[in-house]
């Protein structure tokens, strides 16, 4: 009895705590990302390879132990491209936009799940399920803007990292009836590496010697917060997790203001009320 409830507690408290923290080590590798664009002139490609090959590095020692069997290696292959655009999109659009602005079209990406579920899947989308996206989309523009005149097509790379993300995770759900959350996470990991060199081949990969300390924070604080996050979702649902997932955008705005100087206008905060509306909407709704 006593076993059951600490696994209990662990899962109210200890659950959180780790998604909280894997959130604030997120915006700072996010932070280290812009920095390596906008202050040290990294090209994007370079920077994403760097990221996350530091990333690979520290997962050696699973990769070393793990199983490789699978039958479904072109749906891997395909999940992990999916993965890497989305990855070469958010970083090119850090070197660009400020923090707040990423952030918030970043959560677009269940909105693009839902979509993707009724096109490739198949699944059903209700009424109610149609207008929480089309409720999305207007979150989306409050936050872009399109028709102010300092707008930039460059605003539109988060959006695309959100929904090419989106595409990664349907194609996860799909490999999930067949394959190991083990198997799952080995190819992820051993696939970004030489698709991440691919992207970086026009870019080069060397960093100025004043770059290289910033870039390789990023990549420790990808790693740190990828054992948070599956710490987390270790321990809770991911239902319970997902109010503590959006306190990423707080903690990305915090750290935007007091590094770069980026303030938010009220309208973003509008625009990403009106989506993490919608996406609660639509949980609510898959739930029905």
């Amino acid at each position: 009895m006593t076993h059951i409830t600490s696994i209990s507690r662990d899962g109210r408290l200890i659950g959180p705590l780790f998604m909280i923290t894997a959130g604030a080590l997120f915006a700072g590798a996010n932070m280290a990302v812009q920095a390596a664009g906008m202050s040290y002139g990294v090209p994007s490609p370079t920077t994403a390879f760097w990221q996350y090959a530091i990333a690979t590095v520290f997962a050696v020692p699973m990769l070393l132990r793990s199983s490789w069997r699978t039958d479904q290696l072109g749906w891997h292959l395909f999940r992990v491209l999916l993965a890497v655009i989305g990855v070469q999109a958010w970083v090119a659009g850090l070197a660009v936009v400020p923090i707040w602005q990423a952030i918030a079209l970043l959560l677009l990406s269940p909105i693009f799940v839902s979509l993707g579920a009724k096109v490739f899947l198949g699944e059903h989308l209700g009424n109610g399920r149609l207008l929480a996206v089309c409720l999305g989309a207007v979150g989306g523009a409050v936050i872009l803007k399109p028709w102010a005149d300092g707008f930039s097509p460059h605003a539109f790379l988060p959006v695309a990292a959100a929904a090419f993300w989106a595409g990664s995770s349907l194609v996860t759900k799909r490999l999930t009836t067949t394959e190991s959350t083990e198997v799952l996470t080995v190819y992820l990991l051993a696939l970004l590496l030489p698709f991440n060199a691919f992207a970086a081949l026009g870019s080069g990969f060397a960093l100025g010697p004043d770059a290289i300390g910033i870039v390789g924070l990023a990549g420790l604080f990808t790693v740190a917060a990828q054992f948070c996050l599956a710490k987390a979702y270790s321990l809770s649902d991911a239902a319970y997790l997902q109010p503590f997932d959006h306190l990423k955008l707080p903690l990305n705005v915090g750290l935007g203001l007091l590094v770069f100087g980026f303030a938010p206008p009220g309208s973003m905060w509008i625009g990403a009320a009106i989506i993490v509306a919608s996406s609660a909407w639509l949980v609510h709704t898959d739930k029905t």
